[in-house]
């Protein structure tokens, strides 16, 4: 917390299953005094276990539990956007994309309108996918401001069997926000930007013009600055 305040940075705050069941509002307001420089932020929801487009009901009704909370927390701490998985893994859904497409509808229909309410984009991660299509097919289908993508560089680079100049020319109208970490593609291994072997130049050469959040996913404070500058040099 000291070398977040004392550097003033914006955050993107996670909260898993454990912190949702623990935390109070207390600790909340306790944050928004501590962070006193008043940084813009971000939140990312709970994805482990969770499904937003599971076939089975009770799993969606523990999904749309976890994510309310989300949105409980982000009534007190007024984030721009809350970041969440689709859940979409083509071998769990027998690459039927409409099964996952319809359940996944039903998740978004009940927690779309407490975005709009907040004035809160949700934005939808990119993890498993190896193409832009079932991203597309989603985004097209709620079809509102409030719901777009947080393209993931570091899984696109670990997943995608597609050329990244296809992901923006599918996604690029819908994203939000950017996660940016990197890896030499055989682990989720949240380096920083210009560590491993993802073509950040060509990436933002192509999303030259979009206005979104940039999150460097780096897991590690040195990894955190070696990226900040590193991204000062790319989008001079």
């Amino acid at each position: 917390m000291d070398l977040i305040k004392e550097n003033k940075i914006n955050i993107e705050l996670y909260f898993d299953a454990q912190s949702l069941d623990s935390i109070k509002k207390e600790d909340i307001k306790k944050l928004r005094k501590a962070l006193f420089y008043e940084p813009s932020l971000s939140l990312h929801g709970p994805f482990m276990d969770l499904s937003p487009g599971a076939v089975d009901n009770k799993i969606k009704e523990v999904t749309l539990v976890r994510f309310n909370q989300v949105f409980d927390i982000a009534e007190e701490l007024c984030p721009a956007s809350i970041v969440f998985h689709s859940g979409y893994e083509k071998w769990k859904y027998a690459f039927r994309v409409d099964i996952w497409l319809e359940e996944s509808l039903k998740t978004w229909e009940k927690i779309l309108p407490r975005a709009e309410q907040l004035d809160i984009k949700i934005a939808i991660e990119n993890i498993f996918e190896e193409a832009p299509e079932s991203l597309t097919l989603l985004m097209k289908s709620v079809d509102s401001p409030y719901f777009g993508i947080c393209f993931d560089t570091g899984h696109f680079n670990l997943f995608s069997k597609k050329d990244i100049k296809e992901w923006i020319s599918c996604l690029g109208n819908y994203i939000f926000e950017l996660h940016l970490h990197d890896n030499h593609k055989h682990f989720d291994e949240h380096l920083s930007i210009g560590s491993g072997c993802f073509d950040f130049k060509k990436f933002f050469d192509l999303i030259s013009g979009i206005d979104c959040i940039y999150t460097i996913e780096a897991h590690s404070a040195e990894d955190v600055f070696k990226s900040i500058k590193m991204l000062d040099e790319l989008i001079k």
